[in-house]
């Protein structure tokens, strides 16, 4: 059966004219960027939570500034509460 996955040869190619990088490199780096923003709401709230966390950030301000990253992601999430965060992680 096929791959149907979509190709991103266009995308490899023009890093690799344009940048230093292999093709081997660029196509780990799309590869890596689509994962990036393929992560889902609740994925990225609490792998960002674990990240400022261990970066020694308390929740107070931990969950503020999850709360002023989401709508930069590339397909914004609905807004949610500092609640709906915290709920996210903690269950």
């Amino acid at each position: 059966m096929p791959d149907r996955r979509p190709s991103h040869d266009d995308l490899v190619d023009h890093l690799v004219r344009t940048t230093s990088l292999q093709r081997g490199e660029a196509a780990r780096v799309v590869l890596d960027v689509l994962a990036y923003f393929d992560e889902k709401t609740e994925d990225f709230v609490r792998r960002r939570h674990r990240e400022l966390q261990s970066g020694g950030a308390v929740n107070t301000e931990i969950f503020e500034r999850i709360a002023a990253e989401l709508p930069h992601r590339a397909v914004a999430p609905p807004e949610l509460s500092l609640r709906q965060l915290r709920r996210i992680v903690y269950g």
